[in-house]
């Protein structure tokens, strides 16, 4: 029985030995992990199909035809922003939407000096065609603590930036519907499949402004013939920014046509328009202006009193992390 028990124990000595050897000779040496590889890289081959499949859907920004016909006209969608605690989160969430629609391409103009790295850097990873724009209001037109929101009405030289940018980049004639998108406003995708057919300038309802619940152009037999306003209705064009676009080639076509930095309280979109079109010749869309797709939202004022009692302590949020 002894005997048998160092047989056995030598066999044992052995093999563990043996086992330890192998081992050590696998260290340092290249796996075969060529199926796990495989399996990865088709994953991650799905993870860029589905990518490009978003982004590519209807070919934003860049027109594609659409079931072998005609191109799809290009939405330039102008959003003036002007630098507040809330910049970014009211950037981030247009861009989520402009993300879902087809051929369009966003140019923001910052009100600012020069073009800011939180703009640059929000555009960059946004996934939507942009130009990233600049230029600063003057000191004379600029709100000043308490002034009321209607003194001196914001975006005014941006929005024309944008329209100076259309008219010495596009050509004469190219198709495309410009549409000035607020940054704090809501927007349903629908509303720019209905702009997109614009011939000269569309119309249609926008919620929750002028003291209303909307706004919205009274059409009869397929054409405008009125505003259902409450505001200063003998206005020529009594709408609200968000509630019209232009077809590109009438701009291109008139080079005078801008938003008037001096126009009255109310009647900045008139000062286009008017330059544009009549009232009769407007283009009503959202079925006959009886769907509300845009929204007059405003976010409201985040409360900073104790980051700025912080801030007088020396004890304030990090200023290196992007709000």
């Amino acid at each position: 029985m002894r005997v048998k028990l160092k047989n056995v124990f030598i066999v044992y000595f052995v093999v563990s030995l043996v086992g330890l050897l192998c081992a050590l000779l696998q260290l340092g040496q290249p796996c075969d992990c060529s199926q796990q590889l495989r399996a990865e890289r088709r994953r991650g081959w799905d993870r860029d199909r589905d990518l490009v499949e978003l982004r590519g859907r209807g070919a934003r920004g860049e027109p594609r035809a659409e079931g072998g016909g005609q191109a799809l006209p290009t939405i330039y969608v102008v959003t003036p922003t002007y630098a507040r605690p809330v910049q970014k989160a009211e950037l981030v969430r247009l861009s989520q939407t402009l993300l879902h629609v087809r051929a369009l391409h966003w140019v923001v103009v910052e009100d600012a000096a020069a073009p800011t790295a939180l703009v640059g850097g929000l555009l960059a990873g946004s996934g939507v065609p942009f130009t990233h724009l600049n230029v600063e209001t003057p000191p004379e037109r600029r709100r000043r603590p308490g002034d009321p929101p209607w003194l001196h009405p914001r975006g005014v030289e941006q929005r024309n930036r944008a329209l100076q940018w259309l008219r010495e980049t596009r050509a004469p004639g190219e198709s495309g519907v410009v549409y000035f998108a607020d940054d704090d406003n809501t927007y349903s995708l629908r509303l720019f499949e209905e702009m997109r057919s614009t011939r000269s300038v569309a119309v249609w309802p926008v919620g929750l402004v002028g003291g209303l619940r909307f706004e919205r152009p009274l059409v009869a037999g397929g054409r405008v013939v009125g505003f259902h306003t409450a505001w200063k209705p003998e206005r020529p064009f009594p709408l609200d920014m968000a509630g019209f676009a232009v077809a590109l080639p009438l701009l291109l076509a008139r080079p005078t046509a801008r938003f008037d930095p001096q126009a009255e309280r109310g009647y900045l979109e008139s000062s286009l328009l008017g330059g544009l079109v009549s009232p009769a010749e407007l283009e009503p869309k959202a079925d006959n202006c009886t769907q509300v797709l845009v929204w007059h939202t405003r976010t409201e004022k985040p409360k900073l009193r104790q980051e700025e009692q912080l801030q007088r302590e020396g004890r304030g949020s990090d200023p290196h992390i992007e709000v």
